[in-house]
């Protein structure tokens, strides 16, 4: 699977765990940054992280900020995202069979760096369930973009 990743100054050095479990896993991935302590805005990290997802060029995304809220907020203005903040297993489990999340928030000032690690490993394993009810709902939130 292809994953693009992306961090503010807040949440790069839990990327940086990160990163090497995707590798592990056999993932193709693609580091947007940042990679500094130096504040940066979260927009200029998700933006990036979103425009590939949206386009077919990354499978997920993997957004992680202080509280992962800022980044979750930029992520869901994007056409074509679904972006679910997660800090807990069964979240990480229900946004991928519910929601079918094409992009993941975190907060590195949330949850360490094993749990994020198990987030993770959910969210990816984790099968969109699919049938009408589901699916019916997922239309309807992308419906929400055609009304801007």
């Amino acid at each position: 699977m292809k994953i693009a990743i992306g961090a503010d100054h807040a949440g790069y050095r839990l990327k940086d765990e990160i990163v090497p479990l995707l590798k592990s896993l056999g993932h193709d991935i693609q580091d947007l940054g940042c990679d500094c302590e130096q504040s940066v805005d979260y927009p200029d990290y998700a933006l990036p992280v979103c425009d590939l997802v949206a386009q077919g060029d990354a499978d997920r995304g993997i957004l992680i900020c202080g509280t992962g809220i800022g980044m979750s907020i930029a992520a869901n203005k994007h056409a074509g995202i679904r972006c679910a903040l997660v800090h807990d297993l069964f979240s990480a489990k229900a946004t991928r069979e519910h929601n079918d999340t094409n992009v993941l928030a975190m907060g590195e000032r949330v949850i360490g760096p094993g749990l994020a690690q198990e987030i993770v490993r959910t969210w990816l394993e984790t099968p969109f369930s699919g049938g009408e009810r589901h699916a019916g709902r997922i239309r309807k939130v992308m419906q929400l973009e055609e009304k801007k």
